[in-house]
């Protein structure tokens, strides 16, 4: 059974066991946040649901079992590969100097694409590889989720749904403040004026960024990503819903 009983799931959400913030992006993504979230019943689902690979992109220091995380055996999470592909490199005096505590807006979605292109890169190049479906996640599956979800939007000629995506994940982990046995260190959940006014900036935000970037698919080429990686990634993000 889940281990958030009260999580109040939203409409576009997906229903695996114990995920938080979860939801289908487009073709045969999905994003979420913490994997450790997940049951065992909720990796079986996942499976079922054609999910082959599951990419990681927080950084390895971030990577840990929590006391409330479920219990979960390496057979529930059988024919899955786990993926553990940074979005940032520590070090990164421009990122540091403007990512703090962490990346936690979509102001930062530029500042990432210009420093770190060669782990976009290496993160589509994955997802180009699945066979059936991949899920990506970060923490808390709002911001660094956030931007890969965005430029698999627009690979799939969704740009029209970008900003309502990016509002689902503020007031889905918004939701999980409400509800988490766990206090975060700095973040807390937020009434409704609070929130809206939070999602309003970073919709603004969002435009500024979708404005310097033009199109997924240029912004990929440059940083890389080959033609028939391209040519895939189209293919499986225009893919029909599962």
């Amino acid at each position: 059974m889940s281990h958030a009983p009260e999580y109040r799931k939203q409409s576009m959400d997906v229903h695996w066991d114990g995920a938080i913030n979860a939801r289908h992006v487009c073709g045969v993504f999905y994003r979420m946040g913490r994997h450790e979230w997940l049951t065992a019943q909720g990796w079986r689902q996942l499976q079922a649901d054609g999910i082959d690979r599951v990419i990681d992109l927080r950084n390895p220091g971030e990577i840990s079992r929590r006391e409330h995380d479920p219990v979960v055996d390496e057979l529930s999470m059988q024919g899955i590969d786990l993926f553990n592909l940074p979005l940032e490199s520590p070090g990164n005096k421009r990122f540091e100097a403007i990512a703090v505590p962490y990346m936690n807006h979509t102001g930062m979605f530029r500042l990432v694409c210009e420093e770190f292109g060669g782990h976009l890169a290496s993160v589509f190049e994955n997802l180009a590889a699945t066979r059936s479906g991949a899920v990506i996640h970060c923490s808390a599956g709002r911001d660094r989720s956030g931007l890969v979800a965005t430029l698999l939007l627009d690979l799939a000629g969704r740009r029209d749904e970008i900003l309502a995506h990016d509002e689902a994940a503020v007031r889905g982990i918004n939701e999980w403040h409400r509800v988490s046995p766990r206090k975060h260190p700095y973040e807390s959940h937020q009434a409704d004026g609070e929130l809206d006014s939070i999602i309003r900036g970073r919709a603004a935000e969002l435009e500024k960024f979708l404005d310097w970037l033009g199109y997924a698919e240029d912004y990929l080429r440059g940083q890389g990503v080959g033609e028939s990686s391209l040519a895939a990634l189209r293919q499986l993000a225009r893919r029909e819903n599962p």
